[in-house]
């Protein structure tokens, strides 16, 4: 009967031990999709302090958002945790059905959100982990001084100018900055004055690109003297050509966060909140603000950037003119301007 006994008390054990390295492997690792620009820098100033805090490893997928977006929206079994993408692309996945129900209890460092943001995580289980906005980066030596969003359309700027393409995360924006120059907004007619003074703007673009980092090679190589871009991309090319200027136009520019979500297959749910809250966290905050981290923005309100981190980013004057993008209405015409685009653009 002894023998017994301890028998089955054996096999509980073993039971409970095994049922509790289930749970830990469940949570000691994360997929994560996140973006291509920067990757040395993200693996050393967020994931590796990451892992080393939660002992939680993580394996990244990067890319740009578009097409990381559609991979995870077209593939359900895409074995993804946590996914980081911009503001439309996270938006098209909350429509879709595609992230889990964020529960924001279990963000401790979801309070130093501003009521905005939190207000946004909410309605689209996609919780914003910084801001950026677009701007306008050149060669001051070989086009002169740059201020406004109106010279991009002069001759002297013919086959030197990249531009985003509309798929990208500032491609949107790009149709907004052309129906503002022909003094009609895009939600007004739909984008037709915006094609209009982008066949106008044509012959001045080399190339509507799709990675940021592309810009650093064209720069340096002098296959372009100016770009419309987003500014977390600012310091990765003027590392690669010190003569680049980046400025924001005084009649504003046009904002866009990033976000992050957990998709509703995910088998890492815990690690994948962890995750989050580490992002928020305001030590990873200041880290990534760094002009030689990831340039990110802080959305965690206990940060406050230095007057060097803060050049070149959407913070303090550049903020408070930064526009918003109505991605609703973008979402829903987006197919129809794609198509466009291409017949225009990109032939």
């Amino acid at each position: 009967m002894k023998k017994r006994s301890l028998l089955v008390m054996g096999l509980v054990v073993v039971a409970l031990l095994t049922g509790c390295s289930v749970k830990s492997s469940q949570s000691s690792s994360l997929t994560l999709s996140t973006f291509g620009i920067s990757t040395k820098q993200m693996a050393r100033d967020v994931t590796k302090p990451f892992t080393k805090k939660t002992k939680v490893t993580v394996k990244t997928q990067s890319g740009d958002s578009a097409a990381r977006y559609t991979q995870v929206a077209h593939n359900p079994n895409n074995g993804v945790d946590v996914i980081e993408l911009s503001q439309n692309n996270a938006l098209s996945g909350y429509k879709k059905g595609t992230w889990a129900k964020l529960d924001t209890s279990k963000l401790k460092n979801f309070k130093y959100l501003s009521t905005a943001q939190q207000k946004l995580a909410k309605q689209t289980n996609s919780v914003p982990y910084t801001v950026n906005s677009v701007g306008i980066i050149y060669n001051p030596k070989k086009v002169g001084k740059i201020t406004s969003w109106n010279q991009l359309w002069n001759s002297k700027l013919k086959n030197k100018i990249a531009i985003p393409d509309i798929t990208t995360t500032f491609g949107p924006a790009m149709l907004y900055i052309a129906g503002d120059h022909a003094g009609t907004q895009v939600t007004e007619d739909g984008g037709t004055a915006a094609f209009k003074a982008m066949a106008e703007l044509k012959p001045n673009v080399v190339k509507t690109y799709t990675e940021s980092s592309d810009l650093a090679n064209m720069f340096k190589n002098g296959e372009i003297d100016v770009a419309v871009v987003g500014d977390f991309a600012v310091s990765m090319i003027q590392d690669a050509d010190s003569n680049t200027v980046y400025t924001v136009p005084a009649s504003g520019t046009y904002a866009n966060y990033d976000t992050v979500s957990i998709l509703k297959k995910s088998k890492n749910k815990a690690a994948a909140y962890k995750y989050i809250d580490y992002r928020l966290g305001k030590k990873a905050q200041k880290a990534v603000a760094s002009t030689k981290s990831l340039n990110n923005v802080p959305v965690n309100k206990t940060v406050k950037l230095s007057a060097n981190n803060s050049k070149n980013k959407t913070y303090g004057s550049i903020a408070k003119r930064a526009k918003t993008i109505n991605f609703n209405y973008v979402n829903d015409h987006l197919t129809t301007w794609i198509t466009k685009w291409n017949k225009l653009m990109n032939k």
